[in-house]
């Protein structure tokens, strides 16, 4: 990439919300110069997109080759929350994160995690307390202080998360929110704790009540939540509140699109160019500070080139003034990643997975395709031989969480929604602390699908009667090491089986698997020591009196 170049178009000036004819030239990977234009072509040239609020593990991908994939879609930078590694490898796991995406012409802002373990109900591989989380803010790239997702906690004013969002404060950087359905006066006070922002509306009235409190809202459209449809009207009513961003992106689906695909269908829906721009380009930049280009004189040459502003096709991405994208071709050359990780889990036999049958009425989590929050479900509990087990005829599975970091029993819970016929899926992938999570139609299914992901060191798993079909992700048992196009095929293949060999009704079993075991969002999840109820924050029986 020569030191010095010129891009002629129609540039987009997100700041005085004007399109005009222009020359921009580069030098040394930053904006020099911006120049009237009287011949230009119909090209348009656009800050490039930011998530506001991604967990890039959950691309299965590390930072360097999440970039390669990102850039294809105008995308120069995210807003990356690395708890998810944090939850298996502490400091070390963060530190791994800068360090990897360091690699590649890429903008990675990454926060320090505040909820490590997220809760104190659940097994996790570190713990990030006050002291470790101020000594990661002390460091000048991380920016922010991750979603807190310990909202009773901030609601009711705990030392330890006060003590955490204080530190963000006192050095001046903001503080990231996770209240899924706190809405009204709760609200307030949980704002009013220090929290700027939020990702987890799933309603626009609970969005408006965090927009009254004070609180920034990003959209969300990840493959498990999917919030856009319902917030978008937003757009219209707190414009210079809001920011696009996609929390969980499976490798398939960041292959399709990113942030760019939110823009092209906001803007099909008729709402402001320059609201939805500053949204996707903007708002980012200016909360969190980032040094990231917004096509002004001395920025770095962050910037995307489309060919219009309808269609929104991106021609090519820049970012820092080298050409990282072509007509949808990455233009980065892979790095070399290292595989840290923390795996002590063993084999475990069909017979671990026998729930006795200790009572008549089971309580059984509801899970919904394309969301995070669950139900709760009482049903007549199905038996055999003194057994509870699981009635794939009546959609009722067993759910299964197992202890990777050290040897412990699984917790065994009941599930709906998920559609099994016969066979199971297991992840290491199970947020926040990441044990293997699986679902199954069988105790000996169960037993195959876990012991694919225990044999892997971490993984995805599909088993059917006759094959186990495994993504291993030997990154903390997280991430792949292999290019994003072969995570991205093998990642559709094993959906493919979940849907047609298993009978799963779901668009993305395994992202929504990957939750189950995710205390802080309601209402009844599964963590490695039993059923949890998280309206009531608390451990609940699988059996109702």
């Amino acid at each position: 990439m020569p030191s010095s170049f010129s891009v002629s178009g129609r540039l987009v000036d997100l700041h005085n919300r004007t399109v005009r004819p222009a020359t921009v030239s580069v030098e040394d990977g930053h904006i020099a110069r911006l120049a009237p234009a009287d011949d230009v072509s119909d090209q348009v040239l656009l800050p490039g997109f930011v998530d506001a609020h991604v967990h890039v593990e959950s691309s299965m991908l590390p930072p360097s080759e999440f970039a390669r994939a990102a850039v294809r879609h105008g995308t120069v930078a995210t807003v990356s929350d690395p708890h998810e590694i944090a939850n298996v490898l502490g400091v070390e796991g963060v530190e791994y994160m800068i360090a990897d995406g360091r690699q590649v012409p890429f903008h990675f802002a990454f926060g320090a995690p505040s909820c490590v373990p997220a809760t104190p109900f659940e097994t996790a591989g570190a713990a990030l307390g006050p002291e470790a989380v101020a000594a990661l803010l002390d460091r000048d790239d991380v920016p922010y202080l991750s979603e807190m997702m310990d909202y009773p906690g901030a609601i009711r004013r705990a030392p330890d998360v006060m003590a955490k969002i204080e530190a963000a404060a006192d050095r001046g950087k903001p503080v990231d929110g996770h209240a899924p359905g706190v809405r009204g006066a709760e609200a307030q006070a949980y704002a009013a704790a220090g929290i700027d922002t939020d990702h987890e509306s799933f309603s626009i009235a609970e969005a408006r009540d965090k927009v009254e409190a004070g609180m920034k809202i990003a959209i969300r459209e990840g493959s498990a939540a999917k919030n856009f449809d319902e917030l978008i009207p937003l757009l219209d009513e707190a414009p210079e509140r809001l920011m696009f961003c996609s929390d969980d992106r499976h490798p398939d689906a960041l292959a399709e699109g990113h942030i760019d695909a939110l823009v092209r269908r906001a803007l099909a829906r008729g709402y402001d160019r320059f609201d939805v721009l500053r949204a996707a380009c903007l708002h980012p930049v200016t909360h969190y500070d980032l040094d990231v280009g917004l096509l002004q004189e001395g920025d770095p040459a962050d910037f995307i080139v489309v060919d219009n502003l309808d269609a929104l096709t991106v021609q090519r991405t820049y970012v820092e003034g080298q050409l990282v994208a072509t007509n949808g071709a990455t233009q980065i050359h892979r790095v070399p990643s290292d595989t840290p990780n923390r795996f002590a889990a063993s084999p475990v036999a069909p017979e671990a997975f026998r729930v006795p049958a200790e009572g008549e009425r089971l309580r059984v989590i509801t899970a919904a395709d394309n969301q995070l929050v669950t139900g709760e479900e009482v049903v007549a509990a199905p038996t055999d031989d003194g057994s509870v087990v699981p009635a794939p005829d009546r959609d009722v599975l067993k759910l299964a969480v197992v202890n990777r970091y050290e040897e412990a029993p699984p917790a065994v819970a009941f599930i709906r929604g998920f559609g099994l016929e016969q066979g199971a899926l297991a992840s290491s992938v199970a947020h926040d602390s990441h044990n293997v999570v699986a679902v199954g139609a069988s105790d000996e299914a169960l037993a195959r699908a876990v012991n694919a992901v225990v044999d892997a060191q971490g993984g995805i798993s599909a088993a059917s009667p006759t094959q186990v079909q495994t993504l291993p992700l030997p990154i903390a048992g997280l991430m792949s090491d292999r290019p994003y196009e072969t995570v991205a095929r093998r990642y559709q293949e094993l959906n493919n089986m979940a849907q047609a060999d298993l009978g799963s009704t779901m668009e993305a079993p395994f992202m929504t698997l990957s939750f189950m075991a995710l205390l802080v969002i309601p209402k009844l999840k599964l963590s490695d020591r039993g059923l949890f109820d998280g309206d009531a924050f608390a451990f609940v029986d699988r059996f109702v009196e």
